[in-house]
């Protein structure tokens, strides 16, 4: 916290949440029933989804759940993976765009915050860009791990490998929070403050 910033106090209300997630299932049925139970938990609290825009894997099974509890559910997927990923044609709105690029671009442009899944490599990425944001100042959204049966446990483990040989300063630990609760994990996304770019930039 800064100055007399009240620890109690939440700083972020969300109106829609972005979800990154893996286009296949995993191997665990927990991964999939959490999916659903997350988009059902946004909907249940008034938050709009916003997510690249599948109908397969746990992309589908998050919009999904969400969808069922009557939620707004919003999807963006490139032209060129519209096929290939299924396109979920069920949704609130969905945008066909012509780049990854420009899918991440405003995946994060319509959302208040990030929440991971388990997922791969796109997973991975989508979710390290947005912290990279945050931690630059391009954005001032949080970031959250929802850790489905540990999945990023090791990860995490990683991270804090990473603040201690230097290479992530302590004060952006913070930036990345995790739960395996959604309700938990909300709580935290809402306290977080991204430090600002001016009290660390110039400091050996």
């Amino acid at each position: 916290m800064t100055g007399n910033q009240d620890p109690g106090r939440a700083l972020h209300r969300f109106r829609r949440l972005c979800v990154y997630c893996g286009s296949s299932v995993g191997v665990r049925p927990e991964y999939e029933e959490a999916a659903r139970g997350l988009g059902a938990f946004l909907a249940g609290r008034g938050i709009g989804l916003v997510y690249g825009g599948g109908r397969v894997g746990l992309m589908g099974a998050v919009a999904d759940g969400a969808l069922a509890a009557g939620g707004e559910v919003i999807g963006i997927i490139p032209e060129k993976l519209r096929a290939r990923e299924l396109a979920h044609l069920g949704l609130t709105e969905l945008f066909v765009v012509d780049s990854m690029h420009a899918r991440k671009t405003m995946m994060a442009y319509l959302s208040d915050g990030f929440i991971a899944m388990p997922g791969g490599w796109g997973t991975l990425e989508e979710t390290f860009e947005v912290t990279t944001w945050a931690q630059l100042n391009y954005h001032l959204k949080p970031v959250g791990l929802l850790n489905v049966g540990g999945y990023y446990d090791k990860l995490l483990a990683f991270v804090d490998h990473a603040v201690t040989e230097g290479f992530i300063r302590e004060a952006h630990r913070g930036l990345v929070v995790s739960s395996s609760d959604p309700a938990d994990l909300l709580e935290q996304m809402s306290r977080v403050e991204v430090p600002e770019l001016g009290r660390w930039i110039d400091k050996p």
